[in-house]
């Protein structure tokens, strides 16, 4: 029921994957999921707000530009 309940498919399937919002690398793209999911969970679970995903999201696009960076770092390391 959880995992089914607000707007967490709508979030997961529309918005997360929108091009304009989300980072172009690879590894960027992983630990925006991940830093994502975790944050809603952590909304869900210790806030006294049930819709964490939308939080989760702002929160994830704000940060969009640093994780590109870490995903590029990480890309041109691999490269070399």
């Amino acid at each position: 029921y959880q995992i089914l309940s607000g707007g967490l498919v709508f979030g997961a399937v529309f918005m997360i994957p929108d091009y304009s919002t989300t980072p172009i690398t690879r590894t960027g793209k992983m630990i925006f999921a991940f830093g994502a999911g975790l944050i809603t969970f952590l909304i869900r679970q210790y806030g006294g707000y049930p819709e964490g995903v939308s939080f989760a999201i702002l929160l994830m696009n704000i940060l969009c530009p640093y994780i590109d960076l870490i995903g590029a770092k990480k890309n041109e390391e691999v490269a070399k």
